[in-house]
């Protein structure tokens, strides 16, 4: 999967992957459909900094929340 395209399908599969990795128990709080492909260079920022890590403190898990509800669509 080639992330450096902005497409609807690279937006849901980076969503879906966070969801995976910061173990989201709420799947329908994030949706791949909040997002759209104007913000795609920030959600990209936002899933290669969490594909890096191994794990959050609280805080971190709500900073990355914040973050991606800045992001969502209004």
């Amino acid at each position: 999967m080639n992330l450096e395209i902005k497409s609807t399908e690279n937006v849901e599969y980076m969503i879906e992957q966070i969801k995976e990795k910061l173990k989201v128990l709420n799947f329908g709080a994030i949706k791949p459909t909040h997002f759209d492909e104007e913000m795609y260079v920030e959600l990209k920022e936002i899933y290669e900094h969490i594909m890096k890590r191994d794990s959050f403190s609280p805080n971190e898990m709500q900073a990355l929340a914040e973050e991606l509800g800045n992001l969502r669509k209004k």
